[in-house]
Order: C-alpha cells, then sequence, then structure tokens
C-alpha cells in the first residue's frame, strides 16, 4: 500500500505532488528509465504538449506490461529543456494523474540525448 506524507509542520507542495509516499509491503516495484517523447513509428511531436502525453501513455504502456497503472506511481523524475513551458508539462502530468499526488521533482535542464526532445520522465511504481 502507498501512502501521500505531507507533513503540516512543512511548507505544502508547490503543485500537485505530495513531499513523499510511503510503500508498505510491496509485491512489484518498477524502475523505468528516461521515457522519452517517441511513438512506436520512431516519430518525435514537435509540441511539448504532445511530448508530455506521448510520454504519458508511453508510460502507461509501460506500467500495464507490468500490470500495474498510473495509481501505483510513487515516484516521478521530469527533465525539460530550459526555455520549454513548464505549465504544459505541469497540465499533462495532472490531466493524466488526476487527484493522484506522487513524489514528483521538476529539472530544468540544457539539453538530452535527442535535440528533438524537449523532456523525458522516469517514475517509479510500487504495488
Amino acid at each position: 500500500m502507498n501512502y501521500q506524507i505531507n507533513p503540516r509542520v512543512i511548507s505544502p507542495p508547490a503543485a500537485n505532488y505530495s513531499h513523499a509516499v510511503l510503500s508498505t509491503n510491496p509485491e512489484k516495484i518498477v524502475h523505468t528509465s528516461g521515457v522519452v517523447p517517441v511513438n512506436v513509428d520512431g516519430e518525435t511531436p514537435p509540441a511539448i504538449s504532445d511530448q508530455a502525453d506521448l510520454i504519458w501513455s508511453n508510460i502507461t504502456d509501460i506500467l500495464r506490461e507490468a500490470h500495474l497503472e498510473l495509481s501505483d506511481i510513487v515516484s516521478i523524475t521530469t527533465y525539460v529543456v530550459s526555455g520549454n513551458s513548464l505549465e504544459e508539462v505541469m497540465h499533462s502530468r495532472d490531466q493524466q494523474l488526476g487527484n493522484h499526488k506522487p513524489a514528483s521533482t521538476l529539472v530544468v535542464v540544457p539539453e538530452l540525448a535527442n535535440a528533438e526532445w524537449k523532456m523525458e520522465i522516469s517514475v517509479v511504481a510500487v504495488k
């Protein structure tokens, strides 16, 4: 079982995430690599909002393969190339996760491994 940890004695999270997630008695733990905005045909959409949505679709497929769901995610690390809209990235995350609030870190970087990629996301999921 996964429990959100948001102590009242510290400042609340700056967006839709939890400060921490406690996992007790896990059956499965999945750590993804950085999931990139590339579809099955090897194509990358140009808009960061489309890249974000594609990454979340890829993450959903990875988790499904492990018999897990987005609601099993306990931690997210998002890397966004400097100069891109953080709001669009967070909006996509919020749309996909709804009320689920895992721990989350957003890092702005100068570049990623492929110049077409404006972002990538890695997650940890626990069930």
